[in-house]
Order: C-alpha cells, then structure tokens, then sequence
C-alpha cells in the first residue's frame, strides 16, 4: 500500500486541524496528547469519534433567565446533528447569558465580558470551528466579536423572534406596544384588569422581540454580514424550519472548517458596510450604530458615524416593520425575508464577497423573491427617503449623536425648547410628574449620567417618559436627550449617545434648565443656545462625579469603556495586536 498523502491532482491538501496540537496523531506523540486523548474517553467517546475530525465548539446561551435564549438547548441538539452528519466532532459551550429583560443595570455592562468570555474560550480549547448561538439584543455582537478576535471558522446561529402577541383582537409588539399601553393606563385609559390580561398576550413563546427591535436588527445585520446560512435571521424561534436552520449551520461549519475559511475573509470593510446599509433600510435600531462600530473594529475595520451619515442618505426605508412601520418579524418573514429585503437595494451592496454559505451574497440572492410589497415595500414607495437613523452634529454633541426618525412625530424633527434637565434617572423616575416643574409639550426632557462610564453601562433610558399631565391631555412624544441609549422597540423624538458623556465632562454636563435646544434632522444639527464664553464658564465650575466602583468588574469596565461614538468597547480589547497561540504540547 502507498504512504504517500499527497492528495491527487486537482484537489488541494485540507488545512492542519487545530485540535491536533492537543490530540496528536497517537500514543507516540507526547504525553500531553495522551493525556487529552484519555480524557476524552473518560467523557465517553471513542478515539475514532474525534481525532482527526473538525472539533466544533457550539457556543451555547442558554439559560432559564433568558426567554430570548430558552429553546436554544433543544436548538443545539440540532447543530451536533448537523455537525456529527458531517464528519466533525461537537462540543457544547455554556457560556454567559445577557437576558434584556432581567440583567441589571443593563447586559449592556456585560457585552464586552461575553465577548472576552468566547474570545478566551476559543483560543484556550482545542478548538477548529465555532457555531456562535444567540439573539437577545447584546448577544449578537458580543459572540462576534469575540469570535473576530479569535478569527475560526464560524457559524452564527440566530435565536430567531417569538411569535406575534394578541390581545383582544389587536396583534401586538413586544415592547413596542408594552410602552404604548404603559402610557395609556398612566393616562387612565386603561386599567389593572386589561395590564393583566396584556401580560399573558404580549410575549406568547421563546424567541427574542418580534418587532425590527434591536434583537432583529443585529441578527439580521449578522446574516447580510455573511456569517449565518442565507434566510437564517428572520424564522420564527418556534418554527420546525428553525431547527433545519441549525442543523444546516452544523453541516456548514465543518466544511469551513476543511477549505479554512475563516472570519477574517467575510467580515470585511464593504460586509460591514453591507450591514450598515441593511440596518438603516431596515428602520432598525439605533443600538446597532454602537455594536456595528465595536465589531467593525474587532474585525480590524475602523467604522465610523461618518459612515452611518454618508449610507444613510443612499438608502430609503423599505421595510414597513415597528415600531416605525406596521407589521412584525413573521410578516417579514414570509414577506421574502431578509434576502427578499436585499433583492431590493442590490445596487447598494457589494454583492462579490463571500459568506458562510459557500455563495457571494450575489449568488445567494439570485433566486429572491419579495412575496408581500405592503411588507417590504418596492423602491419607489419607501417608508423614508432616507435610513431610518440619522446622525447629529452639534455644539451639544460635538463626537454625535443619534436619533431613529422614522420613529418620531414629524412635527418635532425640526424644534425648539427649553430645556428641562435631570442629573440623573432616579431623580427623573421620581420628579417628572411634578406639576411644579411646569413642563409643556414644547420642553425639552434632558437626561444625563447614563452614557458609557455613568449609566453606568449606557442603560436604555432614552425614551425618558412624557409627563402624565401632558399623556392626559394626548400628547405622546416629545423631544427627548441623552446620553442613554433606548430600546430598539422604543419610539420618539429621542436623541441619544450624546458622546462625549457627560460624566466625562461633555456638554450635555453644562446644560440647565431653561436653556434653550434646537433639534434640526434636516440638517443634522443638535445646538445649544448658550455662548462660548458662558460655557466656558459652567466647565469651570463642573466637577467630575465620583467613580462608583472600587473593586471588581464594574471597575474594570469603567477604566476601560470607550465612548459612544466609538463602540463602547474596553480599550485594551479594542486596540490592534498579536495574541499568542497556546501552546498545547
């Protein structure tokens, strides 16, 4: 019989696994190999199960906190069958869980500690491919940039939306109806018994929020960025062609794996831009600005606000999704989903780049079709001219801001008030139905202390809550700024990311109350009408608030979080350089 492994002409010679640095060959081949083969049988598998296989970690967020996230332990039961059909080796990863609705202050303090979580956990673990499993809001791009850094093959895995809610006859939005009717019965047109019944109508299934919320807007940017199969973000959590999804994903990383196409060759600067142009066609959200920039910059892309400007005036609004449109995440589904979306800007795009789908996008979009325009409208009949976000500029925000005008009253994209200010949230929580504050429809709510550093953690405060004065007599939005972010689900006139924070000093720390604002979407433009000299004035006297943490991770993310404008990433993660491999021997 021959020895020679030179493969046959024509066919190339598949990549060294990377797990062999831990399993070797055989018993001659060291003893910590032995070692870890002997292991591995103590975990109960054959040696002809694993070694020379692809070894696939299936980065799993589960948890029982999580709604998002709950199916996604039967979810990963398809991915190994994928992966075990084949030829590959699974491995199951618990890894941490950054339940939106019940991780305080906000998961947002926890985004970077997942990423550096499945950054170290790849690196560390005789690992080949990943497949990344998630979808609640901070996930998305915690794992991907994590898994950017480590730069394997990998697979994204998207949670995928809950089912649509009902109550009494009307189709509901998770939390974008939730503050809708919040209003209502702070205005006293609803009571206990129907906040009851709403509680039991409003989230009907695993799955994360159904409306074009922050959660679907990351998964969706996911899948035009290249690294999830092509229809993945948009099938419902609960839907029988989720699990097909999943495993499909299983098969494909182990043939990524093979040919060694790696992160680095898809998420590229025209994939983020891609994602960029999706996100604001989309009418997605704001929070997809600052996870956009954190793992453009982990996949060595310097993406800026002044990209999300520049794209933004190209791309009309087509999807017509809330909580700027009308319908829900299973409508857009079986609408054509996000490749009927994309068949639509495809002179956008740059369509000859390649995906996880063994396909450029432009292949992958050949046979796309749009099967509902009132769902995802024909260029010539947009929601908005324009991407649902824009950026501003301003003496108010010198490094930007944001606003999702497709989500505001149009009367106020172009206003000036006074301002009405709060130092902080608990203050605000506990003072904004005070009639002695006088406030009016015109006002201008102001909110600082909760950006980066002095939320802290940036909470979603954004959306600060109208008066109930002012929700008796009907008004629902008013012009509203911070230094927060909001719900993706959230609606309103809300300015937010005011960078630099004011806890650093920025301009939103010398505002008072009455000064006035001027808040112009047309032209971008954010002012303060205040002079430079009496600003010059107030800094003079502005002292900086004292750190809240002495200890601990809090310390940690404080020393290092960047701001807003720049992704809200710690900066000793964010910064180019060499990472050694482990030495396994």
């Amino acid at each position: 019989m021959s020895t020679d492994s030179t493969p046959p002409a024509g066919e190339e010679r598949a990549p060294a696994l990377r797990s062999e640095q831990w399993y070797g060959s055989g018993a001659p081949s060291g003893l910590r190999a032995f070692s870890h083969r002997a292991r591995t049988r103590q975990l109960g598998y054959l040696p002809e199960e694993h070694l020379g296989k692809p070894v696939v970690a299936i980065l799993n967020t589960w948890s029982d906190i999580n709604p998002c996230h709950v199916h996604l332990r039967d979810r990963a039961q398809a991915v190994k069958r994928g992966v075990w059909q084949a030829g590959g080796f699974p491995l199951e990863f618990p890894v941490s869980t950054l339940s939106e609705t019940f991780q305080k202050p906000t998961p947002m303090l926890y985004r970077n500690m997942l990423a550096m979580e499945t950054e170290e956990l790849l690196r560390s673990y005789p690992v080949d491919g990943a497949v990344l499993m998630g979808g609640c809001d901070k996930t998305t791009p915690a794992l991907l940039m994590g898994a950017a850094s480590v730069d394997l093959p990998t697979v994204f895995v998207p949670a995928g939306p809950m089912l649509p809610g009902h109550w009494r006859g009307e189709v509901l939005g998770s939390g974008t109806d939730m503050w809708k009717y919040w209003d209502d019965r702070r205005a006293g047109l609803i009571g206990d018994c129907e906040m009851a019944e709403l509680e039991s109508g409003l989230a009907r299934s695993p799955g994360h929020c159904m409306t074009m919320g922050t959660a679907s807007t990351l998964t969706a940017a996911a899948e035009v960025l290249g690294v999830t199969v092509p229809g993945a973000s948009s099938i419902p959590a609960v839907d029988s062609g989720h699990d097909r999804m999943a495993a499909a994903a299983g098969l494909r990383i182990v043939e990524l794996v093979r040919q060694d196409l790696r992160l680095s060759r898809i998420l590229t600067r025209e994939a983020y831009e891609d994602a960029v142009t999706t996100v604001l066609g989309l009418g997605g959200s704001t929070n997809a600005v600052i996870h956009l920039i954190a793992m453009a910059g982990r996949s060595g892309v310097r993406l800026t606000l002044d990209d999300f400007d520049r794209i933004a005036r190209t791309v009309p609004v087509l999807a017509d999704l809330r909580p700027g449109g009308r319908y829900l995440m299973e409508d857009f589904h079986f609408a054509g989903g996000l490749p009927g979306f994309l068949s639509r800007i495809t002179d956008l795009l740059h369509l000859d780049r390649p995906t996880v789908a063994h396909a450029t996008l432009r292949e992958q979009l050949a046979g796309a079709r749009v099967h509902d325009p009132a769902v995802i409208r024909p260029r010539d009949e947009p929601l908005a001219e324009e991407g649902g976000v824009a950026v501003l500029r301003g003496n108010l925000c010198p490094d930007g801001a944001v606003i999702k005008h497709i989500a505001a009253e149009p009367h106020l994209l172009r206003h000036t008030g006074p301002a009405v200010v709060f130092d902080d949230y608990r203050t605000m929580q506990r003072t904004i139905d005070d009639p002695s504050l006088g406030i009016t429809a015109d006002h201008v709510l102001v909110l600082r202390g909760a950006g980066p550093k002095g939320g802290p953690g940036m909470p979603e405060y954004g959306m600060l809550p109208i008066p109930d004065h002012l929700l008796k007599q009907g008004v629902r939005d008013m012009v509203r700024i911070s230094d927060a972010r909001m719900s993706g689900t959230s609606y309103g006139a809300c300015v937010l990311h005011v960078a630099p924070e004011s806890y650093v000093g920025g301009p939103l720390a010398l505002v008072r109350t009455g000064d006035l604002i001027t808040l112009d979407v047309a032209a971008r433009s954010l002012h303060l009408h205040v002079d430079d000299e009496e600003l010059a004035g107030r800094r003079a006297a502005w002292t900086p608030p004292p750190d809240p943490y002495e200890r601990g991770y809090g310390a940690l993310y404080q020393e290092q979080v960047t701001q807003a404008d720049t992704g809200c990433d710690f900066a000793f993660l964010a910064r180019p350089g060499n990472v050694p491999e482990p030495y396994a021997g």
